[in-house]
């Protein structure tokens, strides 16, 4: 009976072994746009479970989703869509279910229920309340209410990552949603307040020009040195409202420095275009 018992554990332990190892028959195909945050999450997921893919680039501005070819794929014609042999799975969220079932190393959802319902809460909050306009994160960032709860319900749980002090599912919506802000519409999501100073000692009259036009409507260069200061007050608190965000900077940095992450960035992508 005890030998039984000890050769059930032995093959339960090298099917968990196998099964942590699994990759796939073929080559998987990812049908990608550099630029799209949803293909980013794929990308990362991918390269976290150590999954071998093939990059099959869509531009989305040239409107090759539309094609006939991506169509029979997914006929909602967005990227991504992951091939796995017979197999075709479009939308990321799905797509990364089903890498989270099929190959089960590197597991995106923790086991701890508690834990896992954040994972999954966090990509439902900005897929449902930022959700297409995503790209646009940098304008609304202290504006948009999702953004400050995420702030307060990740400070309840984070730790190295969103979760804890390993990368899951919340991580991979987490980065493609900052790196857009920071890097399309330069946002400094390391600010501290009143870093905004550190214009003065570049190139600042050229700075303040273009700030006081957006603000003021100005259209001369020659505007009067009575609007630096308001020009000067909107950095300020400017600065001071993206200092509330100290843990989302701090994640940016954090998923900055990791492999998973660099490899599946925007700018990495062989399709990529330098803006």
């Amino acid at each position: 009976m005890a030998s039984s018992q000890s050769q059930s554990q032995s093959q339960s332990q090298s099917q968990s072994q196998s099964q942590d190892s699994q990759q796939p028959s073929s080559r998987l195909q990812l049908y990608s746009y550099w630029r799209s945050s949803c293909s980013f999450r794929v990308r990362i997921a991918l390269n976290l479970k150590g999954l071998d893919y093939e990059y099959k680039a869509v531009n989305l501005l040239k409107g090759e989703q539309f094609s006939a070819e991506f169509s029979k794929l997914n006929p909602m014609s967005y990227v991504p869509v992951l091939v796995d042999g017979d197999i075709v799975v479009a939308d990321s969220f799905a797509i990364l279910l089903y890498l989270e079932e099929k190959y089960p190393q590197h597991p995106l959802l923790p086991l701890d229920p508690h834990k896992k319902a954040i994972n999954i809460q966090v990509p439902q909050l900005l897929v449902t309340n930022v959700g297409s306009h995503g790209d646009y994160l940098a304008f609304n960032i202290v504006l948009d209410v999702s953004v400050s709860a995420l702030e307060k319900l990740l400070h309840r749980h984070a730790r190295k990552y969103a979760t804890g002090d390993e990368v899951f599912l919340a991580d991979l919506f987490l980065a493609p949603q900052i790196h857009a802000s920071v890097t399309r519409f330069n946002l400094d999501m390391i600010l501290t307040p009143y870093s905004s100073f550190k214009m003065l000692t570049s190139n600042w009259p050229e700075k303040m020009y273009s700030l006081a036009k957006r603000a003021l409507g100005l259209q001369s260069k020659f505007f009067a040195l009575q609007e630096v200061p308001y020009c000067m007050a909107i950095l300020l608190e400017q600065d001071k409202q993206f200092a509330q965000f100290p843990l989302l900077s701090r994640l940016h940095e954090a998923y900055g420095l990791l492999p998973a992450f660099q490899a599946a960035s925007p700018e990495r992508q062989s399709d990529y275009v330098k803006p």
